[in-house]
């Protein structure tokens, strides 16, 4: 596949930045949606989602880049090279996670509350990022066959074709990803509207959800970035599992309608 879909005064604009562009724009469109429902503060919201992707996005690089820290301690200036590709979720996820807890202290407001109305259109972006790799032939699987591909898991043809990377065929893991990325966005856009969910289980949903299925496709993939003999993603998406279930644990102690998402004490309350 041709990474570049235009070029525009002499430069070369990618996919991979218009659809990361396009997923961020869609989970900013989600979350500022949802926030309205709880009146916090349009500027407020805002203002905090452009730091939360600014250092996410920061966070993603960095972390892609120390796991490849003998490339690019040679190609410094590669770094700031994010059209190219190269940016791990899991740095995203927790250097945004740090800046809306930062946030949220600052302006006493509850951390879970902002992370579950993230956490739904988050999936979103995912899913519509994880294109951005299959145009740069990136994120993909072990190799396979175009019988494999077409006879067996019944794959579109531009697909296969783009996965035939050097006459080779490999697996689409990127797409595997991204659609149970888009599965889980529409699972939880039903649950949040449950009468009884608490406050904190559509983050718990996430962190479980996403680690469990990133676990399970990392196995496949033949880019993983590793540390000692195992890899990195599948070694954080363990324990962000664990956290996830051990909070999820905690939050179905309390009473069934104590600290309600959806109750009208919350969406009442003014920020």
């Amino acid at each position: 596949m041709n990474p570049v879909a235009f070029t525009a005064f002499g430069y070369d604009i990618r996919w991979y930045s218009i659809l990361l562009l396009v997923g961020i724009i869609l989970a900013l469109f989600f979350v500022m949606k949802e926030a309205k429902r709880f009146n916090i503060p349009k500027d407020f919201m805002f203002n905090m989602a452009f730091w939360v992707i600014i250092i996410g996005i920061i966070g993603a690089r960095l972390y892609y880049c120390a796991f490849n820290y003998s490339y690019y301690k040679d190609h410094l200036m590669e770094i700031l090279y994010i059209w190219e590709g190269g940016l791990a979720i899991h740095g995203g996820i927790i250097a945004g996670f740090l800046t809306v807890l930062f946030y949220t202290k600052r302006y006493n407001i509850s951390t879970v509350r902002i992370t579950d109305i993230i956490c739904v259109p988050l999936l979103l972006a995912q899913a519509i990022g994880r294109w951005g790799n299959f145009f740069n032939g990136e994120a993909h699987g072990v190799a396979t066959t175009y019988y494999h591909l077409t006879s067996e898991l019944h794959l579109p043809e531009f697909i296969v074709k783009g996965m035939k990377i050097g006459n080779v065929y490999y697996l689409p893991t990127f797409f595997f990803e991204s659609m149970l990325c888009l599965l889980g966005f529409l699972i939880l856009l039903i649950v949040r509207r449950f009468k009884y969910l608490k406050k904190g289980q559509l983050t718990c949903f996430y962190l479980m959800y996403y680690s469990a299925i990133r676990f399970f496709i990392e196995s496949y993939r033949t880019d993983s970035l590793m540390i000692g003999p195992f890899r990195m993603a599948q070694v954080i998406s363990v324990v962000l599992f664990i956290v996830g279930l051990l909070a999820s644990m905690i939050l179905s102690r309390k009473g069934r309608f104590e600290d309600l998402y959806n109750s009208e004490a919350q969406r009442k309350i003014q920020f």
